[in-house]
């Protein structure tokens, strides 16, 4: 066994983003540039040394090599032990959850999320913290602040592991543990939900289909939906991971799941279907004749958390990332709990959950999750769903009406324009926010009046932190709300992300299509923003 220290040159651009550093494949594929970073991480902590850390990956393309150089580069810094998904597989809620469940140090987790994969695609390490959660801002910064200045890396000259073996090897000393991917999480999930309900609600004759998108969760939902909860099999689509996604997009959302909407809105489809991304952590729920938004997702659960039996004594408080909906906003008024509003990013809600303050986050990005584990988890939100489902004996278009009707409803709209230069996108989120303390006040339209402008800044109540320049907000006296930023989950140009919001009472229409509905506040920010002259794009990439 040697451990090598080889001389390397800095690249600039490894800044990490919300969820970990995103690229290109080919970029990754440059000479040190995995090495580069893994390294820039390691030196970025304290006290590992003897310790163990967690290394998992949704199965795209690159997984393999990376995985067997992170674990031969944590032999050669000094951790004890390595827990690694069988084949090198561990959905991001699963990764987070062995974190926790074996206390490791941390964890590496090899995704790049619902972006595209194969040899053309994308690319991505995040590095977890011992909570499960994403690393927060002062260790990214501190990645990206070593990265630039690099030297040398250490790495074990070892023969590769073999991924697909369950059980103990050794890697320069190192204890490797291969395990099943699966059984943990799975174990997990039997503690927080019904299952002989949801199992009777099978056997009764209820049908879904969930599309796994030939992604990480496939394996988690064979196992759990059609093994342990008797759904048929043939319930789970596109089960197997495959490098490249089958060369589709791994994104649960209405565009690259539009077969499986079109299937839900007929007499012959099923009664449920669901979805989940490249790496298990979003969620797509449609009923028969009813999509059910992110925003109004996150807003049912937490109102029905407690007919699960993990979460039957209440919750503590919900938080939601800026740019989702106020829809969970009037569900914490009403049970009388504490609601946070937090810049997009996961690694933000970490502080709350540890320290008690919420129970169930979600973003409008397909996210929810719970205090279970630190991270969104797509099949955790299909099981509370089929749970609410199963002890309410309704459709899932009965509860959403009725949710509706008691709290009214929350028009929501998302519009991408992906890949945007990024000199002309920063230049228009400049520009806007420099109108912003003009607006104040200001009349549109008929009844249209700007109550608050600003660029949203999070102070964190658990840790004092500052999070500033984390979006621009305009909200109007009646509830309605537009929302611009740019998003650092793209690889390529820019992603401008324009949300609108409008509020109908619960005494008010509940039957409008989204977009008619929202007609005007999507001519008032393109007016004021001027998105389709600057960007030369007269329609979005995607609508959700």
């Amino acid at each position: 066994m040697t451990i090598q220290t080889i001389n390397t040159t800095p690249y600039d651009d490894q800044k990490p983003g919300t969820s970990g550093l995103r690229k290109r494949v080919k970029v990754y594929q440059q000479e040190n540039y995995v090495e580069n970073y893994l390294q820039a991480i390691f030196d970025s902590l304290e006290d590992f040394q003897g310790k163990t850390l967690v290394i998992g990956g949704d199965g795209r393309f690159y997984n393999d090599v990376a995985i067997q150089t992170a674990i031969r580069m944590a032999a050669a810094n000094g951790f004890g032990k390595v827990i690694v998904g069988q084949e090198g597989l561990l959905s991001t809620p699963a990764a987070s959850h062995l974190i926790r469940h074996y206390k490791a140090f941390g964890g590496l987790v090899l995704s790049a999320s619902h972006n595209p994969g194969g040899p053309d695609g994308d690319f991505g390490i995040k590095y977890n913290i011992g909570n499960g959660g994403p690393a927060p801002e002062k260790i990214t910064d501190a990645v990206f602040a070593r990265s630039k200045v690099i030297e040398s890396y250490k790495i074990a000259n070892e023969r590769d592991v073999e991924l697909g073996r369950l059980g103990i090897q050794n890697s320069a000393g190192m204890i490797v543990e291969v395990v099943d991917p699966v059984a943990d999480y799975a174990a997990l999930m039997e503690t927080l939900f019904d299952f002989p309900a949801i199992e009777a609600l099978f056997a009764s004759g209820f049908r879904m289909t969930f599309d796994a998108m030939h992604a990480i969760t496939g394996p988690y939902a064979h196992a759990i939906l059609e093994g342990r909860l008797g759904a048929p099999v043939g319930t789970v689509v596109n089960g197997k991971p495959l490098p490249d996604f089958g060369g589709g997009h791994p994104d649960p959302n209405l565009v690259y799941c539009k077969d499986m909407f079109d299937l839900l809105m007929t007499p012959e489809g099923p009664d449920f279907g669901a979805a989940s991304d490249g790496d298990g952590d979003r969620n797509l729920i449609i009923g028969k004749n009813r999509f059910v938004t992110p925003s109004d997702s996150l807003a049912l659960l937490a109102a029905n958390a407690h007919l699960a039996p993990g979460y039957k004594g209440g919750i503590a408080g919900i938080a939601r990332s800026m740019p989702t909906s106020a829809a969970a906003d009037r569900v914490a008024e009403k049970l009388g709990i504490e609601m946070h509003e937090t810049p997009t990013g996961w690694k933000f809600f970490g502080n709350l959950l540890d320290a008690g303050r919420v129970t169930i986050c979600g973003e409008e990005s397909a996210g929810t999750g719970s205090s279970h584990v630190r991270e969104k988890d797509g099949l955790w939100a299909v099981l509370l769903w089929l749970n609410i489902v199963a002890v309410r004996k309704q459709s899932v278009d009965e509860i959403v009406r009725e949710h509706w009707a008691t709290y009214g409803r929350n028009y929501y709209t998302r519009h991408d324009y992906e890949e945007v230069d990024a000199g002309i996108a920063s230049g228009l989120v400049d520009d806007l926010r420099a109108k912003l303390p003009g607006l104040v006040g200001q009349n549109f339209g008929d009844d249209l009046q700007v109550a608050y402008a600003d660029d949203f800044t999070y102070h964190d109540p658990v840790d004092g932190s500052t999070s500033a320049k984390q979006g621009i907000r305009i909200g109007f006296t009646d509830g309605s709300r537009i929302v611009l930023r740019l998003s650092g989950t793209g690889t390529v140009g820019a992603t401008l992300r324009l949300y609108l919001e409008n509020y109908e009472a619960a005494d008010g229409r509940h039957d409008l299509e989204t977009q008619s509905a929202l007609e005007e506040l999507i001519e008032l920010a393109d007016q004021l923003s001027g998105l389709k002259q600057r960007t030369g794009r007269q329609e979005p990439s995607v609508i959700t």
